[in-house]
């Protein structure tokens, strides 16, 4: 979260990224709830120091012989620890109240990032390669996913219900083929691959960002404080919780882990095929770096790249687009979102995002480094979707079909396929099951 001193001598530039994000806070009230705590608090002490002295002053008066003075001065204090008592709960309710509020004020967002409502403003930076341009009726993915026997929605409905899935055969190993091409990639970049919990605490998201306005997203473990993630960047982040790290060079992580979104408020989008599901997995990048916006600003640049390295080994034509402060999450200082075209869709579909968020996290999880100085401060921290599967499957099918059926594998992907250079289409006469 933001420090509060912060806060005050920048009212105007946190109450406009909390408009700008569509986020129900009032700035002037977390500073006037601070103020009845400071108050409240002052209160507390000098009730403690009078009840302290008069306690000496008590237990000078029985050394002395002088009873009726401690007696009436013992009945003096058992009511001011009355008042004490009540001021104290004052204060707990107050600092509860203020730390809540807290918790929802917003990352302030980047002097060039664009205003918006939507993901419909955000703003187009460059694209690379050509959508294609087929002369046959081209299938989507799930028509392609049924008719090579790699996609099986129905029975994923049948067995857990909507927006879940089967990929089997080659489905499943197209998954698993970009998963390990991106992981391979990050690797010749140096980063630690590290296999993480997908099970973690309350204070985890928190720290990280997602609780409390995104609660909703997040499927909870019966009634203990135990939540399934939603993206490895939680538990990577995490890792660091509550120390102080060396960052004289940036610290680079990597994770491949299933993931898990509730998908609240969506109901009716984007409800076709894999786009959007409960259930996926993801290769995530994440980056801790020295609080110094240069450093990270270039380290923003740098794992976007990474995601547009795995998109030109995959021959997919893409889009960068700068995210306007409407479609921004709580914690975000600045996002590039990468769109990928699919056919289907007739346009660009979200597949990547990175993000810098300064020391939003690094503050609420209480990561720190030492700098050249010997003083300790926040880190800043960023994070990448190097690829999210199945989603990756919709354009990788629909751009590199074929009029027969047939999908062309892209050279990148065939070690990971046993040298297949491409999914044939169905024998005529046949099924997918034959």
């Amino acid at each position: 979260m933001l420090d509060l001193k912060w806060i005050r001598s920048h009212v105007e530039e946190v109450q406009r990224a909390a408009d700008r994000k569509h986020i129900d806070l009032s700035v002037k009230e977390v500073l006037a709830l601070d103020d009845r705590r400071l108050d409240l608090l002052a209160e507390v002490e000098e009730l403690r120091r009078r009840r302290n002295e008069a306690s000496k002053r008590i237990e000078a008066w029985r050394r002395s012989g002088e009873r009726e003075a401690a007696e009436q001065a013992q009945a003096e204090v058992a009511a001011s620890k009355a008042k004490l008592g009540e001021a104290e709960v004052a204060l707990r309710e107050a600092e509860g109240e203020l730390q809540a509020l807290l918790l929802r004020v917003p990352n302030p967002v980047s002097p060039d990032t664009p205003d918006g409502e939507s993901d419909a403003d955000n703003v187009e930076l460059r694209r690379v390669g050509e959508p294609p341009a087929f002369d046959f009726p081209y299938r989507d993915h799930v028509a392609l996913g049924e008719l090579h026997g790699m996609l099986d929605l129905a029975r994923g409905v049948k067995t857990s219900g909507s927006r879940h899935y089967y990929l089997t055969g080659t489905g499943a190993l197209l998954h698993r083929a970009v998963q390990q091409l991106a992981v391979d990639l990050l690797l010749r970049k140096d980063y630690v691959l590290m296999d993480v919990p997908l099970i973690v605490r309350g204070e985890a998201l928190t720290g990280t960002g997602f609780f409390p306005l995104g609660r909703d997203q997040v499927y909870r473990l019966d009634e203990e404080d135990q939540w399934l993630v939603g993206t490895s960047e939680v538990s990577l982040v995490s890792y660091f919780a509550n120390e102080v790290l060396d960052l004289a060079r940036p610290i680079r992580l990597a994770a491949a882990s299933s993931c898990f979104r509730s998908e609240i408020g969506s109901a009716g989008r984007d409800v076709h095929g894999l786009y959007r599901v409960h259930q996926f997995a993801k290769v995530e990048q994440v980056v801790l770096c020295e609080a110094d916006p240069a450093v990270s600003d270039a380290m923003l640049s740098e794992i976007t790249a990474h995601a547009e390295e795995l998109l030109r080994l995959l021959e997919l034509p893409y889009r960068v687009v700068a995210v306007c402060a409407g479609d921004m999450s709580q914690k975000t200082y600045k996002q590039y979102d990468i769109e990928t075209w699919m056919p289907s869709r007739g346009t660009y579909g979200e597949t990547h995002s990175a993000s810098n968020l300064h020391d939003f996290q690094a503050r609420r999880s209480r990561i720190r480094y030492r700098t050249p100085e010997g003083k300790t401060a926040y880190a800043h921290t960023l994070n990448n979707t190097m690829v999210a599967t199945p989603r990756i499957l919709i354009p990788l099918l629909e751009v590199h079909q074929a009029a027969d059926g047939s999908v062309r594998i892209p050279p990148a992907l065939r070690p990971y396929l046993n040298g297949m250079e491409r999914i044939a289409p169905p024998i005529p006469g046949t099924t997918s099951e034959d």
